[in-house]
């Protein structure tokens, strides 16, 4: 039996990746989710609290963002090398409808769901 092909999957990871990519580097970031450069803020903030509370969530959204690149260049080498839509637990196949909503996915939902 011939494995599928999952070439939209890769389509949409290859286009989510350079979404994630822009993201970071807008908010000055490489794909680590390392500073490119100091994080600027302005003169906008009345207080240190207020700086202190954006840079914060600033730097929370780099790392969500980061981890998502990671979860992204995972799912693209798991299709490089045919383990793509196989479960990391189980090693069941992962149903196509779960991929195409989740392409990142790597557990099954049964699997998914154990782990929670």
């Amino acid at each position: 039996m011939t494995p599928p092909t999952y070439d939209a999957n890769r389509n949409a990871l290859l286009e989510e990746r350079e979404r994630l990519l822009h993201q970071l580097e807008e908010l000055g970031a490489d794909e680590t989710g390392n500073l490119t450069g100091a994080v600027d803020f302005g003169d906008a903030f009345a207080d240190a609290g207020a700086a202190t509370a954006a840079r914060t969530r600033t730097l929370g959204l780099i790392e969500n963002l980061a981890a998502n690149v990671k979860d992204v260049d995972l799912a693209l080498t798991r299709i490089a090398d045919g383990t793509y839509g196989t479960c990391i637990v189980c090693g069941e196949a992962i149903p196509p409808e779960r991929l195409e909503f989740r392409p990142t996915s790597v557990r099954c939902v049964s699997c998914k769901a154990t782990a929670n």
